[in-house]
């Protein structure tokens, strides 16, 4: 390899660090309202749609049906939470191809070094057998008068041409190993590029759905946003109920490992705080960034998702839950909770909304998952 691709492939190295940098940095939240209510059954304030939205406000249904309202709200909360852990899990990607992306390059400058100072005692070789008239070892044997010397000198010839082989074949492989970094450097960058384009596109769904949400409840006198919130809190209530009356808490009696009782710490002490997307703390969370921050504290790292804990992480049962435990929801996975004991969960519930307690009924549950099985 020439000086010029020696330089090619430090800069290309440098280059993929420093863009690195570019890529994996993340983007600007879409930020929760600035005065967040106190409790899950309390209507947010409204929010002022965002500057340079063209969109028209979503239609109010017939007479202002609040049922109605209520539901296409749970809808559209629902689909912004679906694409929020969609941006989370690309962001996690993106961190994952940028770390791999500097251990190439850092490999790829080791290996440009390492194959320099092979060149350099193939040169210094090279220069040796020129000072000695160009003739190679094994001639200065056949001209030597004395035995001893010869034999000694064959002996020196055959190690000397061992090591030059096993220089040799070195400095292959470790052409053959930049190559390979460079292919795989390339590989990370196109997956890089990939996730970066899918955290766009889920940031902008994000915020689609929030800002549609948001100008459907600011058509709202203020009246009826308090009936809109009853209505949620019956609604959740009524769930609540339902699960209670099948005598599931009798069931379920298990006591919280020591983990798990300092992730119920952490993620009790974090109520109050406003949702936002994309978060994982300390100010603000997501549904899933305040479970696995809860976890992390407590000494066990879990995925970063809602749809990857309970892919990766231990099912049980229901009635067997214990306090740390995650309660997974809706047939997505698209929300996940911490169950605290008592029929409760804590959780990050929704844009507008603070980290609060809710009843671990009070939505529909998928199952159940354990961090610390």
């Amino acid at each position: 390899m020439g000086t010029a691709g020696k330089r090619g492939l430090i800069t290309a190295a440098v280059t993929v660090v420093c863009a690195i940098t570019v890529l994996a940095a993340p983007g600007t939240a879409f930020a929760s309202p600035a005065s967040p209510t106190p409790t899950p059954t309390t209507a947010p304030a409204p929010t002022p749609a965002p500057s340079g939205t063209a969109s028209a406000a979503p239609a109010l249904p017939p007479n202002k049906d609040l049922e109605a309202v209520r539901a296409k709200l749970e809808k559209l909360y629902h689909d912004a939470a679906v694409a929020t852990e969609a941006y989370n899990a690309a962001e996690e990607a993106s961190k994952k191809q940028s770390e791999q992306l500097v251990a190439l390059a850092e490999k790829i400058v080791e290996g440009q070094r390492r194959l320099d100072a092979l060149k350099d005692r193939a040169g210094a070789a090279a220069r040796q057998q020129y000072r000695s008239g160009g003739l190679p070892p094994e001639a200065h044997l056949v001209l030597s008068d004395d035995p001893g010397q010869f034999l000694d000198g064959a002996g020196r010839v055959i190690q000397g041409e061992r090591a030059t082989k096993a220089m040799l074949d070195e400095m292959t492989r470790t052409q053959q190993d930049l190559k390979q970094y460079a292919a795989d450097a390339a590989a990370h960058w196109r997956e890089l590029e990939t996730n970066r384009k899918k955290k766009e596109a889920a940031r902008e769904k994000v915020k689609k759905q929030i800002s549609e949400a948001e100008k459907l409840e600011s058509r709202l006198e203020k009246e009826e946003k308090e009936r809109l919130a009853e209505l949620e809190r019956q609604a959740a209530q009524k769930a609540q109920t339902a699960w209670l009356d099948t005598g599931i808490l009798k069931e379920i009696q298990a006591k919280a490992s020591e983990q798990g009782a300092k992730a119920v710490t952490y993620a009790t002490a974090q109520t109050g705080k406003p949702y936002e997307w994309g978060a994982e703390g300390p100010q603000t969370f997501d549904c899933s960034g305040l479970t696995m921050q809860a976890w992390a504290h407590a000494g066990r790292a879990i995925p970063r998702t809602s749809q990857e804990q309970w892919r990766q992480l231990r099912h049980v049962d229901v009635k067997d839950m214990r306090p740390g435990d995650l309660v997974v929801y809706f047939a997505d996975a698209s929300h996940v909770g911490m169950y605290i004991g008592d029929g409760s969960i804590v959780h990050a519930p929704r844009p507008g909304r603070t980290v609060t307690v809710a009843g671990a009924g009070s939505m529909p549950i998928l199952g159940v998952v354990r961090p610390d099985a």
